[in-house]
């Protein structure tokens, strides 16, 4: 039995809203990940199974281990189909915005996503939600937005509508968003819900091998290039740095989703509680953080770099050169030297 967090006047509305429109989309963040993929489809499927045209529109290209999911090939992809993303966000009716706290989220799809005239409805678990949708369901203790689907279509009295490919949906992205149930992944009710997943069909061992053990050989060489040329281990603060250039990850013919997971290596080695991975991009550097333990990720994300996220996952961005952002965090690093020996 699941504790009833979503909020019951929530629900209500969720249900209301979704009964009285038939033109749906649903986006999700730049840079789509496994949760922003999973959440997405599975609403997809659980809302075309009631008989809505539903269309998922996402930002840029998402990775290519998550291209098996059910639906993932009716994905329109902003930067390659603009006129076709522009129509259904013209012609929607309702919009869904999943995994993600404010509209710049969207990077180059905000203005499309803006300038719509539907109502928009947050589903969500990060911090700090903007004020941008007429129905906000924002609970960040929840692990991923995968699960607040589930939840939020359970609580809606439509379990019996879960088909295998939603659940399978579902669960890839609460796999993902907590590396493979290695953090933020302790409340009993995660395992209440795969148990259910389960029963309906899932396959979570197929899965985890579909997502995490299906490397391009390139993929797999840049993996050991960034952690026996690139990282940089500062035993003193417990910290690990992975840097790579836009030259580096061209060497190695990198594909979206090809650095997936190398931020997390780093914490497999004794002593260290805190791993940052900066990776250059055209017009940015982008900066993802990890942690264990108590240690505030998602607090160097937003001091250092204006990102954010949760307590041991989170992101940032820089818009100087990769040599100028890794001087601010090396300079920036001992002002949490404290918070690292606890």
């Amino acid at each position: 039995m699941l504790s009833k967090i979503i909020a019951e006047d929530l629900v209500s509305r969720l249900r209301e809203s979704i009964a009285i429109k038939n033109e749906i989309v649903i986006t999700c963040h730049v840079g789509p990940d496994g949760d922003a993929i999973g959440s997405s489809l599975a609403l997809w499927h659980y809302l075309r199974g009631l008989g809505k045209s539903v269309h998922v529109v996402v930002p840029n290209r998402f990775p290519d281990f998550l291209a098996w999911m059910p639906g993932a090939d009716e994905i329109i992809v902003y930067e390659k189909d603009r006129t076709r993303a522009e129509e259904v966000f013209a012609q929607a009716d309702l919009i869904f915005a999943l995994d993600f706290n404010e509209p710049k989220r969207l990077d180059k799809l905000e203005p499309v996503f803006s300038k719509a005239a539907a109502p928009r409805i947050l589903i969500d678990h990060h911090l700090y939600p903007d004020n941008f949708a007429q129905l906000v369901i924002s609970y960040p203790e929840i692990s991923s937005t995968s699960e607040l689907v589930f939840r939020a279509i359970c609580r809606m009295g439509h379990f019996e509508r879960i088909t295998l490919p939603c659940a399978q949906c579902v669960y890839t992205g609460m796999m993902t968003d907590t590396g493979g149930f290695s953090y933020n992944s302790n409340h009993p009710e995660i395992y209440t819900i795969i148990a259910e997943l389960i029963k309906i069909g899932v396959d979570k061992d197929d899965i985890y091998r579909k997502v995490f053990n299906s490397y391009s050989h390139d993929r797999l060489k840049l993996r050991a290039y960034s952690i026996y040329r690139k990282m940089k281990v500062y035993p003193k603060y417990r910290t690990a740095l992975i840097t790579l250039t836009l030259d580096e990850l061209n060497r190695f013919n990198y594909q979206a989703g090809d650095t997936e997971g190398v931020v997390n290596i780093p914490l497999s080695i004794d002593g260290v509680v805190f791993s940052v991975l900066m990776r250059e991009d055209t017009d940015k550097i982008k900066i993802s953080f990890r942690s264990q333990g108590t240690f505030p990720a998602n607090k160097v994300a937003a001091e250092l770099f204006g990102g954010g996220g949760h307590l041991n996952a989170a992101g940032g961005e820089s818009y100087t050169t990769l040599a100028e952002a890794v001087d601010k965090f090396r300079k920036g690093l001992p002002a949490y030297r404290h918070l690292l020996e606890e």
